[in-house]
């Protein structure tokens, strides 16, 4: 597994390149609100997960669906190792 810092930049590179953000993945911070900063709805945050299964290899269960997961870069990536070990 990647470390810390790889696997918060895969995360931002998935996700600018799953929801077609105009915007560089380094500008996006670790701690900012994904779903306030860039419009982030059910729909987008489906290819969020779609993207995060598919890259990592995870799988979801529903009790995993929570905005607190999805919020930030570093709620994914806690999901992310948690889920990869």
């Amino acid at each position: 597994m990647a470390d810390a810092a790889e696997l918060k930049s895969q995360i931002k590179e998935m996700i600018v390149e799953r929801l077609f953000l105009d915007v560089d993945p380094a500008d996006i911070t670790d701690d900012e609100n994904l779903m306030e900063t860039h419009d982030v709805d059910s729909v987008r945050l489906f290819e969020i997960v779609v993207g995060l299964e598919e890259v990592f290899d995870v799988s979801f269960e529903d009790a995993d669906f929570t905005v607190e997961t999805f919020s930030t870069v570093n709620s994914i990536a806690e999901y992310v190792t948690s889920k990869t070990g």
